[in-house]
């Protein structure tokens, strides 16, 4: 049976890019049958590496059948992956995020989370000296993915070793670094096609502090004013996001890749509170600009509070 290779829900680019990487692996280099698939749509910087890289876009699946084999990768949180994964032959989980538990496997896995910025990383470190032998399509995705989460490198959660394999990967392609991630996050920026609701789902995670849930959405930018001029119909979706996904509160942090700072939407008071406990910051409007905020998974998640 294929083995599906899967990251989470509202794939972002490394988890776009990374189930196509460990999907080549296993075949090309491991002789299996391996499948890379997508839990929902890619966002258009991940839409902008399959095309750079001419590669097809995966199937997008809605669950998986009791028993069929799967990597996790980008993620262990079961609100992020279908509905059915517990019934599932979960055979490996390639992360880089903390446990959050609620996962149930058939037997013993190969687990790999590591403390690094992206999965690709963590996969070209697996590869060992396979790794070489990746064809160009599969460096630039991987450099994608790394850039990505790194935003260049302007992210909290890079590391040397992450800024490293991208070097070697650039140079390997004869890609400029900066350049190639202009072009990257100026595909990021371009949200001008979707909705609200859209925009709102685009790169979010649920998560719940105490008896909150939220949906905890990041747009990272090198253009914020095109989001920002939508504020106040973005704040009037929240709500009707927020009910169809059973949780009480979208948060919305725009992230400015090249200030370095995020802009977070108020659109009530349990946002406001959220802020000023979160952040220590002060709120005078619908809006909260926070300096240096760039990662949600370092920066934003851990610091909730209500």
């Amino acid at each position: 049976m294929t083995t599906l290779v899967f990251g989470h829900k509202s794939p972002d680019t490394d988890s776009t890019g990374s189930p196509i990487l460990w999907a080549w692996y296993l075949n090309e280099i491991q002789g299996g049958n391996a499948e890379a698939v997508l839990l929902g749509e890619p966002n258009t910087e991940a839409a902008f590496m399959l095309e750079k890289w001419d590669l097809p876009k995966p199937r997008i699946i809605e669950d998986v059948a009791d028993d069929q084999p799967c990597v996790i990768v980008d993620t262990n949180n079961p609100a992020e992956l279908p509905a059915n994964i517990n019934g599932a032959d979960v055979q490996a989980i390639i992360d880089h995020h903390k446990l959050v538990g609620g996962l149930e496997t058939k037997g013993p896995i190969d687990i790999t989370v590591r403390p690094l910025a992206c999965t690709a990383t963590i996969m070209v470190d697996l590869m060992g000296d396979d790794a070489a032998k990746m064809p160009d399509w599969a460096k630039g995705a991987a450099l994608t993915c790394i850039l990505s989460d790194t935003l260049e490198f302007r992210s909290p959660t890079t590391t040397d070793h992450d800024r490293t394999v991208a070097e070697k990967l650039a140079a390997d392609l004869g890609i400029s670094i900066s350049d190639y991630a202009s072009d990257m996050f100026a595909a990021k920026s371009d949200v001008s096609a979707f909705s609200d609701a859209e925009l709102l789902r685009m790169d979010s995670k649920e998560y719940g502090v105490g008896d909150t849930k939220f949906r905890v959405s990041v747009l990272e930018t090198t253009a914020p004013d095109m989001v920002l001029n939508r504020k106040d119909s973005l704040m009037a979706s929240m709500s009707d996001v927020a009910a169809e996904d059973g949780v009480d509160q979208v948060l919305l942090f725009v992230v400015d890749i090249l200030n370095e700072e995020a802009t977070l939407l108020v659109p009530n008071d349990l946002v406001k509170t959220v802020a000023e406990k979160s952040f220590g910051a002060s709120v005078s409007g619908d809006a909260v600009v926070l300096p240096g905020i760039m990662s949600r998974k370092k920066q934003i998640i851990p610091n909730l509070a209500v």
